[in-house]
């Protein structure tokens, strides 16, 4: 089969050539058309349901909204994690499905249990609603929305919000691609009805009459229509209040036959919601903030473009004075993480070809094998976009052109070999029909050694597209792509490569010395002296080999380990939190100072913008005492006062950390979405307390602290905020209630009234649309006073003080809830600095487990970066072990010989020394791009050990008795396509391993691994495999003749 496809593309140039142009174009398209992004979308399969209570404190939220929900999500299928956050007006309840679970399917099983949980809230408390469609790389862009200077008064704050709400995000909306534009910051203007208790209390109105008023006469009606000849006219009434001075002109009673307005007992005005969050920018004051969500699985790069040219419409429609401004733009990070990819790609691609031309010494033949590189890529590209698979760090990273033209370069070499050869010496020029006949016989005869190069590569990352859950997001694609790339030069070496050599190598079969031979002749002489050393000092070689391979283990085993090297995002991220019970004034006072120490004092900071407490969507549920400054940085060429992102982190920290109140966490934007979206947590390693009483857990957490604060490398170390909300309670008093005839709705009505507000109706202006709220005068809802002060109606017309109903009191509660699967939990949440996280949680464990006593019932866990560091372990425990197996077995079913398969197979250990050698030398430890790496290496590393061992087979069929000598023949003749074969796939590697640019840091223990690893096993295998050849040949009298040459590797 194979032989005719080869035959079929030598005597069919033209036919091939059309595939060729074919596949150009096909990958190019593709090209055109892949989703691009700086990394996979690592984030899990969650469903989140939000509940906006606003009456409610944090314990009745946990009781009244969270719990039934929770309830209702028990037994939901394929649902792996429960948790929830209730606190003040709020409730967030997450749900994470496996991931096998279509995330539309997830949704509609949730939507159905809300359903059945919603008959267990109480009526009017909140209605639980499901977050957009959207994940923890969704935030692709935002925007501020502000006023140009000179327009300030114009444009307040309040109507900026109204133009952010009604203009801008509705026409964003209609973008393809968009979930949700979430705003934050800003008033929400209302139309506000502020009464007065004592004007109400002389004139004897109550609140219900008002509200009664207001109903009444705010509605619009149609009278049908009258025909009128020819013609019907329709009949509308219009009642709807449209200005503050029509609803000030509303009769509320006529008392004594006199009309008593609403401007008589109350001021109608412009007023707000009550506002959980803000914003501010660069310690200028307030602004408002407009956050695009993008739907999931979308092409971040297409649906970014779409919005900024969106917004460049939408700029033009806006009032005079008023600018649409982005500051965070995720295309920026994905175009230096791409920049990275290409620069790799065409370095690694150029140093490839170089190597070829050098090592080959025939130009023609290393380009048409270089020629195989950006075919085979517009192949994978091609496939990439079929299968789904987006182009990013992770899949287009780890392309490596060494590993892929592999085949190529051993059809080529053996068609070279067998052009130049001794059986066509007197025939100094040949035909094409001869050259045809040459490459074809040459192609046939090595195809098996081609084809099993490839075999064996794509047979070590099956595993890796076995791997689940997070590990499994961020390197599939990865082995998926290597695996296109690798299928599509196998597809090529078999027609293109043998069509191209027949085509455009030369038919002169005179070979000249050239610097491919001085090179050889150079490193035949290095090796030399240390083959005969190696022969002549088996044991001493073995046991060295040995001692350096239990060597690594023991500096393995102390190495340490992380999850991911984290991105560089280019940006940064200040988590800050001011003091509990701290208002949202207060706190915007704060970040703006800070802000302003920000852009005075460090020259690499461009911009600043915060986000003060929750979002209109509040997805990320903070209180108004926490924000999240975005410091927008520099390129890091301008950087002055530091010149690493570390550094930066520590002055930043060092200057900051001075104001009195405020504790603070540095990290970067997508990261810190990434862990509270995937975690709960913000931080990167999550200590979590289990228990029932609040207040017990908060104590343990503060203890936790103590005992783990002076760790080395724990930075950022800080508790949940639990407890100390202050409240003020108003306890009823049910007996003098009934004494007065009244029921406890009547008083939490005109409780919730005066100080929350209700609303009364809807006031449209044009399409907009403003709620009507009724609330206390603002100088009567300021102290706790003016709650005892506060007139209840009673049944006889008079009004009694709250005071006479309920004790009334200043007291602390819970600043929220958080449970996991229905049992409250208190987190301390830490960052890692200078120190892998594997090392620090053993400490911290250690730390925990001998000082820190829990009472019965309470018990810790850790998440974050160190669960899934252990979850990744646990299932690369499984993975390293399988690919080992499927090399084994493969090696056996090529040599039919289980002792040459284990000697092959040695090769392995030998690449483990360098690999794990190369991670030590350049401080990193020991990660899953790491583990990855290493599963890499193992199936390049034996393909040396096969191209040796294969014509020392060879050898003893052609009748060399003599062991050593055939050794040292095989050795010679065989060290061309070891010192290749290592020096391509290693040195493709090279940039990626060096690189400093946007998202290297993923890269680089992946690359480190594999040059190391190949190195040592480069150079141990010429060593060490020729012992071991002897030794095992001796124990064996005869040939097996079972062994058949597998036509492996023919690069002499």
């Amino acid at each position: 089969m194979i032989n005719q496809i080869i035959r079929f593309s030598i005597q069919n140039k033209f036919v091939i050539g059309i595939f060729v142009v074919a596949l150009v174009g096909w990958g190019v398209y593709s090209l055109a058309k892949l989703t691009i992004d700086a990394l996979p979308d690592i984030t899990n399969n969650q469903v989140q349901v939000i509940t906006v209570a606003p009456t409610l404190a944090s314990q009745e939220v946990e009781q009244y909204v969270t719990a039934p929900i929770e309830r209702a999500f028990a037994n939901l299928p394929d649902r792996i994690e429960l948790r929830s956050i209730s606190k003040l007006g709020l409730s967030v309840v997450t749900v994470v499905f496996k991931d096998k679970v279509d995330v539309y399917l997830a949704r509609q099983m949730v939507n159905e249990r809300l359903i059945e949980a919603a008959d267990h809230i109480p009526a009017g408390v909140g209605m639980p609603e499901m977050a957009p469609v959207s994940t923890g790389l969704g935030e692709i862009f935002q925007y501020v929305l502000h006023a140009k200077p000179g327009y300030e008064n114009k444009y307040p704050d309040m109507e900026l919000r109204t133009i952010q709400d009604w203009i801008v995000k509705r026409q964003l909306l209609d973008v393809p691609g968009i979930a949700e534009i979430n705003t934050l910051g800003g008033h929400l203007k209302q139309y506000e009805i502020s009464i007065n208790t004592q004007k109400l209390k002389s004139i004897g109105i109550t609140i219900s009459d008002l509200f009664e008023a207001l109903e009444k006469n705010n509605e619009s009606t149609g009278g049908s229509y009258i025909e009128k000849g020819s013609n019907a006219f329709f009949i509308r009434g219009l009642g709807m209040v449209e200005s503050l001075s029509d609803i000030e002109n509303i009769v509320v009673k006529k008392i004594n036959g006199v009309p008593v307005l609403v401007r008589n007992i109350a001021t109608v005005q412009y007023g707000s919601a009550t506002r959980y969050g803000a914003a501010t920018r660069n310690g200028e004051g307030e602004v408002v903030i407009g956050i695009v969500m993008m739907l999931k699985g979308q092409n971040s790069a297409v649906v970014t473009d779409l919005v900024k040219k969106k917004i460049e419409i939408i700029q033009k429609t806006l009032p005079e004075g008023v600018v649409i401004e982005p500051y965070l733009d995720r295309s920026d990070l994905v175009k230096r993480a791409i920049g990275t990819v290409t620069t790799n790609l065409i370095e690694g691609g150029l140093i490839v070809i170089f190597i070829l031309l050098l090592l080959l010494g025939n130009f023609r033949a290393g380009l048409v094998v270089a020629s195989v590189i950006p075919l085979s890529l517009l192949f994978a590209l091609g496939m990439m976009n079929i299968f789904g698979v987006s182009g990013n760090l992770m899949s287009l990273g780890a392309i490596d052109f060494g590993l892929i033209v592999d085949g190529a370069v051993i059809i080529v070499e053996s068609i070279v070999h067998r052009i130049t050869g001794l059986s066509l010496i007197g025939r100094p020029f040949l035909t094409q029909r001869e050259m045809d006949d040459e490459v074809f016989q040459a192609s046939s005869k090595i195809r098996t050694s081609a084809a099993f190069g490839e075999i064996i590569i794509l047979i070590v990352y099956l595993p890796i597209l076995t791997l689940v859950g997070i590990e499994g997001k961020m390197f599939r694609p990865m082995a998926e792509t290597v695996s296109f790339a690798i299928l599509g030069a196998f597809i090529l070496s078999l027609t293109y490569v043998p069509m191209m050599a027949a085509l455009a190598l030369s038919k002169k079969t005179a070979h000249r010395k050239n610097i491919s031979d001085r090179i050889m002749n150079f490193f035949q002489r290095a090796y030399n002296p240390l083959i005969h050393f190696a022969l002549r000092e088996k044991i001493v070689v073995l046991a060295t080999s040995i001692i350096l391979f239990i060597g690594s283990l023991i500096l393995f085993s102390r190495m340490g380990g992380e999850f991911i090297p984290t991105l560089e995002e280019g940006d940064l991220a200040i988590n800050t939190r001011v003091l509990a019970g701290s208002s949202l004034t207060q706190n915007i006072e704060i970040v703006t100072r800070l802000e302003t120490m920000l852009l005075k004092k460090f020259p690499e900071v461009k911009e600043v913008v915060t986000r003060i407490g929750a979002a209109e969507i509040p997805t990320d549920p903070m209180s108004v005492e926490i924000a999240d400054l975005i410091v927008i940085l520099k390129d890091k060429d301008e950087w002055t006062s530091a010149s690493s992102r570390e550094e930066l982190f520590d002055k930043i920290k060092s200057e900051l950390s001075h104001l009195p109140g405020v504790s603070m966490e540095i990290s970067q934007p997508i990261q810190l979405k990434f862990n509270e979206l995937m975690t709960g947590v913000r931080s990167d390693v999550a200590i979590k307390i289990f228990g029932d009483d609040l207040d017990l857990l908060a104590d343990k957490a503060v203890e936790a602290i103590r005992l783990i604060e002076n760790i080395e490398g724990v930075a950022d170390l800080k508790a949940e905020q639990t407890t100390g909300l202050p409240q003020i309670i108003v306890e009823y008093n049910r007996k003098r209630i009934a004494q007065y005839g009244l029921n406890i709705y009547d008083v939490n009505r005109v409780l919730r009234t005066a100080f929350a507000g209700d609303v009364a109706g809807v006031v449209f202006e044009g399409e907009k649309r403003f709620d009507m709220v009724v609330r206390l005068d603002t100088r009567l809802r300021s102290d706790i006073s003016n709650i005892r002060n506060l007139s209840v109606p009673i049944g006889d017309g008079s009004q009694v003080p709250l005071s006479q109903l309920a004790e009334i009191n200043f007291t602390s509660g819970p600043m929220q809830i958080s449970r996991d699967d229905g049992k409250r939990r208190v987190t301390l949440g830490l960052n890692v600095r200078n120190r892998d996280v594997q090392s620090v949680v053993h400490e911290i464990q250690d730390k925990l487990d001998n000082e820190l006593s829990l009472p019965p019932g309470y018990y810790l866990t850790y998440g974050g970066q160190f669960e899934n560091l252990v979850e990744a372990n646990k299932r690369l425990k499984i993975a390293v072990p399988i690919a080992l197996l499927l090399i084994l077995i493969l090696l056996f079913f090529t040599f039919k010989s289980m002792r040459y398969a284990l000697l092959i197979f040695t090769a392995i250990p030998l690449s483990a020394i360098g690999g794990i050698i190369a991670l030590w030398l350049r401080g990193m430890p020991f990660s899953i791009s790491a583990g990855i790496g290493f599963i890499a290496l193992f199936g390049v590393a034996v393909l040396n050990g096969i191209v040796l061992i294969s014509y020392f087979i060879q050898l003893q069929k052609e009748g060399m008795v003599d062991i050593k000598q055939r050794v040292l023949t095989g050795t010679r003749i065989r060290l061309r396509p070891v010192i290749m074969t290592a020096a391509v796939a290693s040195l493709g590697f090279l940039p990626m391993a060096l690189s400093t640019s946007a998202g290297a840091e993923v890269q680089k223990p992946l690359a480190t691994v594999v040059i190391g690893g190949l190195i040592s096993a480069t150079l141990l295998t010429l060593m060490v495999l020729p012992i071991l050849y002897i030794l095992f040949t001796k124990k064996s009298l005869h040939t097996d003749p079972s062994i058949e040459d597998p036509q492996t590797n023919s690069y002499e």
